[in-house]
């Protein structure tokens, strides 16, 4: 009987330390778990700051280059724009008659004198 009682304490300290290192290794689990969730945290805080840096850098970019082309495209002074400006007024003045010049339709548009030389350009060219 002796021996049983002795086996059965034996085995209840067993189960004692069996159960005591069933609780250390659940606590570490746990520890690890939050440790994990804490670092998954702090990956994802970087990530979206760095996500938030990128796009802050991409825009300056952006807002450069638009500066630099800004820049580079030479603005044409006043008298430039105004001789361009009279340059297409005229252009658009005569179309119409050089139009109808062109597809055979009318004489020369301007003056008698090139008449001839021009419509025999235009006319060899056609050809």
């Amino acid at each position: 009987m002796t021996s049983l009682f002795t086996q059965e304490v034996h085995l209840s300290k067993r189960h004692e330390e069996i159960v005591s290192q069933r609780l250390m290794l659940l606590q570490k689990m746990k520890n690890n778990l939050g440790d994990q969730n804490t670092e998954r945290a702090c990956l994802l805080q970087a990530t979206e700051t760095a996500s938030k840096r990128n796009l802050s850098l991409l825009q300056d970019i952006e807002a450069a280059e638009k500066s630099l082309q800004a820049r580079l495209k030479p603005r044409p002074q006043p008298a430039v724009r105004s001789l361009e400006t009279r340059y297409w007024a005229s252009v658009e003045e005569h179309v119409p008659k050089w139009e109808q010049f062109l597809l055979g339709r009318a004489p020369y548009p301007i003056g008698g004198e090139n008449q001839s030389e021009a419509g025999n350009t235009v006319q060899n060219e056609m050809k």
